[in-house]
């Protein structure tokens, strides 16, 4: 019966999007502009998934606490952390109002991953391995960070599950429809359907990772820190990731797309930085970054 309503709602929510105008973007002074949020993630209960986040978070907790991988407290790298994190969040409600009601965590792992996340409510963790492997500076960290808690202010997750319901729906509809009308097996069909329907998926995904990156450099901006970093860091995750699957078959844009991306954007965020520090945005010093390490 949930499958069933899921699919109505589907349904008329495609039918609405169709029917109506594309909505404007909202007008904002400076920075990267915020758009509406996608209708998409009304799929999923907002309540539900914030209960999800809490358990798997504290049970993430909890097994590295076991493993004796949660960093305390005092950590030089947890405080650092905390520290940037309390310099974003206050401009997180531009992108999410209800950010200013969140629960806000931060936390390290001990892991030679190259990984952070935040989790819907503002859980954050960070892996031991994206700071010493890329060697980040404060600027970098604030971009990783500022791009993690973009998933969560633009509800992602909850986006990511509407669309691909509203893709296999139609991907159902479609395969019925030209298997009666070539007048063969559905099971051939179905499976043309079903790659049309994943790689439909993938580049939603490809574009939640670049409203993401627009989320981060924004949020740095206005926190002190250099979105320029954003550059140098993408540059460091390419020289990591040699190898890495098409961006056409991934779930994640290019490294040079992404730079491509954060460079088309500077002119919107290097104001805002340079304000917020009190520099002369025509007058900007170089940004200087570190070496990634080979160990």
């Amino acid at each position: 019966m949930n499958t069933l309503k899921r699919s109505a709602l589907a349904l008329a929510l495609v039918a609405g999007l169709a029917a109506a105008p594309m909505a404007s973007t909202q007008n904002y002074s400076d920075g990267i502009p915020v758009k509406p949020m996608s209708k998409f993630r009304n799929f999923e209960d907002q309540q539900q998934v914030d209960q999800q986040s809490r358990q798997q978070y504290a049970q993430l907790l909890g097994q590295a606490q076991q493993k004796q991988a949660l960093m305390p407290d005092n950590h030089p790298q947890v405080i650092r952390l905390r520290a940037i994190a309390r310099r974003l969040i206050p401009f997180t409600t531009r992108w999410n109002p209800d950010a200013a009601n969140w629960k806000w965590e931060v936390n390290l792992l001990n892991s030679a991953t190259v990984n952070a996340f935040c989790m819907p409510g503002g859980r954050i963790a960070f892996y031991s391995g994206i700071l010493t492997k890329l060697n980040l500076t404060d600027d970098e960290v604030a971009i990783v960070m500022g791009h993690e808690i973009g998933h969560a202010l633009r509800e992602h997750g909850r986006e990511q599950a509407g669309k691909a319901t509203t893709a296999n729906l139609f991907g159902r509809v479609a395969s019925i429809g030209l298997s009666a009308w070539l007048g063969v097996d559905q099971r051939l069909t179905d499976a043309g359907a079903n790659a049309v329907t994943q790689l439909a998926v993938l580049k939603f995904s490809r574009e939640d990772e670049s409203e993401a990156d627009q989320v981060g450099l924004d949020l740095a901006a206005r926190a002190g820190y250099d979105p320029r970093a954003g550059v140098a860091l993408w540059t460091k995750m390419s020289q990591l990731n040699q190898g890495q699957p098409l961006e056409f078959l991934s779930t994640h844009p290019s490294g040079s797309s992404r730079i491509d991306d954060m460079n088309r954007n500077m002119p919107l965020v290097l104001p805002v930085f340079a304000r917020a520090r009190g520099l002369d945005p025509d007058a900007l010093p170089p940004y200087h970054s570190m070496a990634i390490s080979r160990r």
